[in-house]
């Protein structure tokens, strides 16, 4: 028999794989406001499983440290009740038990999901979790630092597809803030704007690599208040 091979994850999941995060239920429920807003690719037709509770439990399987997909669907088919039930999975009436579902229906939905739409929610949600607590009496805010630089996610290519290209936004201290997907006939310069668009950047300095040395850039981040530091 030959041996089994690990899919890689979604490039939407690379920025978790850096993050030493225990989640206990209280962050399950927070997560769930921010991947609420990932929309469903599934036809509506079917659908025995909430997506929701599907996309709940890859992000914490993702943050216990799994690195493929078979990893995220063996976590949770073993994972406890209990678990199950913080996590978003229905009960079946019939067996009083939570079914979770096949590797492939986790498999397929990952293929499906909007990747920018879910690299959104995932930033949104570890930048609320890093967010600085109120500062003592008269003591000034330290100057946000954001590093913006594009990486390739190793194992990606393939035979008929050109390896996945991703930009992000990082915080000097390793928070990622934000990630978008280049396109495969494309290069980094046009996603840089809309990488930024969400984020805060009055009086942050940004450095970028010299590729993004652009006239179009500069203006941009100094219409954001932000500081432009090209290394």
């Amino acid at each position: 028999m030959p041996a089994r091979t690990s899919s890689p994850i979604p490039a939407a999941l690379e920025q978790l794989g850096s993050q030493a995060v225990v989640l206990v239920p209280d962050d399950v429920v927070d997560l769930r406001r921010f991947l609420i807003h990932v929309a469903d690719p599934r036809d509506r037709r079917g659908r025995r499983y909430p997506v929701l509770a599907l996309l709940c439990a890859t992000v914490a399987v993702v943050l216990t440290g799994a690195r493929s997909l078979i990893a995220i669907s063996e976590w949770i088919t073993d994972a406890p009740q209990q678990v199950l039930d913080a996590l978003g999975f229905g009960l079946d009436p019939f067996t009083g038990l939570r079914p979770v579902p096949h590797a492939a229906t986790v498999r397929r939905l990952l293929q499906r999901v909007d990747g920018d739409a879910l690299d959104t929610a995932i930033s949104a949600y570890l930048q609320a979790r890093a967010a600085p607590g109120p500062l003592p009496a008269g003591e000034r805010p330290v100057r946000r630092v954001i590093a913006v630089d594009g990486k390739v996610v190793r194992g990606s290519r393939t035979r008929t597809a050109a390896a996945i290209g991703l930009l992000a936004a990082m915080e000097h201290h390793g928070v990622v803030l934000a990630q978008r997907q280049v396109a495969s006939k494309s290069n980094e310069i046009p996603s840089f704007q809309p990488l930024l668009d969400p984020l805060d950047l009055e009086d942050a300095v940004l450095t970028t690599d010299a590729l993004h040395s652009q006239h179009d850039h500069g203006t941009y981040l100094t219409s954001r208040g932000a500081h432009y530091l090209a290394v």
